[in-house]
């Protein structure tokens, strides 16, 4: 899927409408992909008047995510999903699923001293919430994380 053009999704809440920014991009599943995941998270909150302490959270939490679903799947492409809803942004990476570490991820015990695994110790650090669910679209995970979002001051 190609990015929405940054075009915010017009909800109904409450019955008025709200404006949730939102975008969604797919990447080869490749190791420079985790970059250009980030640097696209980056610009789009950037362009979206986010906090630069929150722009900065979600661009380690996007980088682990993407690179979990590159280390543990035999994707060949993962996807990408950004929604800002009031007080917080959702985070959702999209795997193809496949290869020998495609088990439902969790925090590894003794994590924080490693340089490998702890990458989910950072995003539930990071997030309010954190958790996965099977892709609806094929035999794919997506792993979301929700973290608090403010606008910067002005």
């Amino acid at each position: 899927m190609a990015s929405s053009n940054n075009a915010p999704l017009l909800g109904r809440c409450s019955g008025t409408a709200a404006r949730h920014p939102q975008d969604a991009f797919h990447l080869p599943a490749q190791r420079t992909s985790v970059s250009e995941a980030r640097r696209r998270a980056d610009t789009l909150l950037h362009e979206w008047g986010a906090d630069q302490q929150v722009r900065d959270d979600v661009e380690l939490v996007v980088s682990e995510l993407f690179t979990n679903a590159l280390r543990h799947t035999d994707s060949e492409k993962v996807g990408c999903e950004l929604t800002v809803v009031g007080a917080h942004i959702r985070i959702e990476v999209t795997d193809q699923g496949g290869g020998p570490g495609a088990c439902t991820p969790h925090v590894q015990p003794g994590s924080v001293d490693k340089e490998c695994g702890r990458g989910l110790f950072l995003v539930g650090a990071l997030s309010e919430s954190w958790g996965t669910r099977p892709d609806d679209s094929g035999p794919g995970r997506v792993v979301w994380a929700d973290l608090p979002y403010a606008p910067a001051a002005h």
